[in-house]
């Protein structure tokens, strides 16, 4: 039986109610007013989602940098004489 209610567990942390949904709205909404600026729209912007998995966003950026890395030293070597 306790194997049972370990699996409910698991089920309810993934879970996410509409009323924590509303919850997290407000708490933005509510950072949202401490920063907005007056050309800034009422509403916050939500959240953009990103459906790529975490190690596919953190290669992306270090493609980047590496790519800028690069870049940076390539410019540097074409001018030394």
């Amino acid at each position: 039986m306790d194997g049972g209610d370990d699996g409910n567990l698991i089920i309810k942390k993934r879970f996410v109610s509409e009323a924590e949904l509303d919850e997290r709205r407000k708490r933005r909404q509510e950072e949202w007013e401490k920063v907005r600026k007056p050309e800034d729209p009422e509403e916050c912007p939500e959240e953009v989602y990103d459906p790529r998995s975490l190690y596919e966003r953190l290669q992306e950026q270090k493609d980047r940098k590496q790519q800028e890395y690069e870049e940076q030293f390539k410019f540097k070597n074409m001018f030394d004489p």
